[in-house]
C-alpha cells in the first residue's frame, strides 16, 4: 500500500495575527473541530525555505557551521536560506544559497525531498536540493553579516554525516532529513530517479 499526504482544511472562524516580525510571525486560528467544539491554533507564519545538499566528485557534503541563538550552540548545516521573494522559483534561491554560503556552483541539480519541519507549530515548508558537479564560483566571496560572518565552511563523506545524525551528534534538521535522504536514494533507484529541479511544489507554487 501507497500511503501519501493529502491536502485538507478544517474551516477557520476568526483569525489574529499578534505578531509580525521581519520575516516570520505569529498567527491564531480560532479552527472548527470534527465533533463541531472550536479551539485556537497558535504558529509561526514562514514564507518557506530552501536547502542543498552539495555532493562532490569524492561523495563529501558541503557543509557549514553556523551560530543559532534559539538554541544556543553553533550547527553543522547544508547551505539554506529563505524564499526572500513570494513566488520565488526555488532553484534559483537554493543557487544563490549555494554561492553565498559556499561559494561554489553546481551543473547537476534535483529534488531530493520536501518538508515541514514543524508542522504542529509553523506552516514552513522546505524544499531540499540535491546538487552535483559542483566547482568553485570565478571572483570574491560573499560577505555574509551577523550569524553569516564567521561561518566554517568544510566537506565531509556522506556516511560520516549520516553516522553523526544517528550517534545525535548533528542536530540540523535539513542536514538529517538531507543526508538520509541522499543515502537512502544512492543505496535505492539512484539519483538519476530523483525529481527534476524544477518539480510543483504545491506548498510554494511558483513559475518555472
Amino acid at each position: 500500500m501507497r500511503i501519501t499526504d493529502t491536502p485538507e482544511e478544517w474551516r477557520v472562524t476568526a483569525t489574529e495575527t499578534p505578531f509580525t516580525g521581519h520575516k516570520t510571525g505569529v498567527r491564531t486560528d480560532e479552527v472548527v473541530m470534527p465533533d463541531g467544539s472550536r479551539s485556537s491554533r497558535d504558529y509561526q507564519t514562514h514564507p518557506g525555505s530552501v536547502a542543498v545538499l552539495a555532493l562532490d566528485g569524492e561523495g563529501r557534503v558541503v557543509v557549514v557551521r553556523q551560530y543559532r541563538h534559539p538554541v544556543r550552540q553553533r550547527l553543522w548545516e547544508i547551505p539554506a536560506g529563505l524564499l526572500d521573494v513570494p513566488g520565488e522559483n526555488p532553484l534559483h534561491a537554493a543557487q544563490r544559497e549555494l554561492y553565498e554560503e559556499a561559494h561554489v556552483k553546481a551543473d547537476d541539480w534535483r529534488v531530493l525531498t520536501d518538508v515541514y519541519p514543524s508542522p504542529g507549530g509553523s506552516d514552513e515548508a522546505v524544499r531540499i536540493f540535491l546538487a552535483r558537479g559542483i566547482s568553485e564560483v570565478e571572483g570574491e566571496r560573499y560577505e555574509g553579516d551577523h550569524e553569516e560572518a564567521d561561518m566554517e565552511l568544510a566537506r565531509v563523506p556522506l556516511e560520516d554525516l549520516v553516522a553523526g545524525v544517528l550517534a545525535g551528534e548533528l542536530h540540523n534538521t535539513c542536514l538529517a532529513v538531507g543526508v538520509l535522504a541522499a543515502l537512502a536514494a544512492r543505496s535505492g533507484a539512484g539519483f538519476e530517479a530523483l525529481r527534476p529541479a524544477n518539480a510543483p511544489w504545491p506548498a510554494r507554487p511558483f513559475e518555472a
